[in-house]
């Protein structure tokens, strides 16, 4: 299960008008990188592919390939705003340690 809060819902919804975007889904993945050996990454997309895990929020659909599942389960996405906030904030208890930035981790 992956979990959007209500605050990351609002946010993902303004990024979809701004950038123009009628339909597309938040494909939600892990690659290989980042100080900490593994990074997200947040990508809109118009399709998703039979394998992958869809979460539906609303106006905000999540794609999550099989791969990426296995680090991303139980995963909350929360975006923190203001003028300390830091963007998007991955809380994922399978993080055994992450960086400062909070981009990337280690599982």
């Amino acid at each position: 299960m992956i979990k959007l809060t209500e605050s990351a819902q609002n946010k993902l919804v303004q990024v979809q008008k701004d950038e123009g975007k009628t339909n597309p889904i938040l494909r939600v993945s892990v690659t290989g990188g980042g100080c900490s050996g593994l990074s997200y990454k947040l990508d809109f997309v118009d399709s998703v592919t039979e394998k992958d895990k869809i979460f539906d929020f609303g106006p905000i659909k999540v794609a999550v390939d099989p791969k990426s599942f296995l680090y991303l389960n139980g995963m909350e996405l929360d975006y923190s705003g203001g003028l300390n906030g830091k963007g998007f904030v991955f809380n994922n208890p399978n993080a055994k340690k992450s960086c400062g930035c909070g981009s990337s981790f280690s599982a």
